[in-house]
């Protein structure tokens, strides 16, 4: 994620620093990943840690939102919304792969 930041940054004509960019979006990429995982290094029923992460999910797009609207002064509301449709209809699509795969490759877990 680090890494696609810092190109993404040094594409980009106005950017004025790509690895402060890069450094912040690495950070907050290990930061969003360890909230999300950690349910599942503490409870031993997976739907209780499911529950968890999608908690956590919900707090990380709350504050990201936040952030986002208050820099770019725009509406909260339009870019929480925005952004929980994205990633829950990602994770659903994950979600329904991780399904097929395990039908298809007969995985019991």
């Amino acid at each position: 994620m680090a890494a696609s930041e810092y190109l993404s940054q040094k594409a980009d004509k106005n950017s004025t620093n790509p690895l402060k960019a890069s450094i912040y979006t690495g950070i907050a990429y290990i930061i969003t990943v360890t909230l999300l995982v950690i349910p599942y290094f503490i409870f031993s029923n997976p739907l209780i840690s499911l529950a968890f992460t999608i908690i956590n999910a919900i707090i990380v797009i709350v504050f990201f939102s936040f952030f986002v609207s208050v820099v770019q002064e725009k509406t909260f509301k339009y870019y929480f919304f925005e952004m929980l449709i994205i990633s829950f209809s990602v994770m659903l699509i994950s979600f329904g792969i991780g399904l097929i795969a395990r039908y298809f490759f007969n995985i019991d877990v």
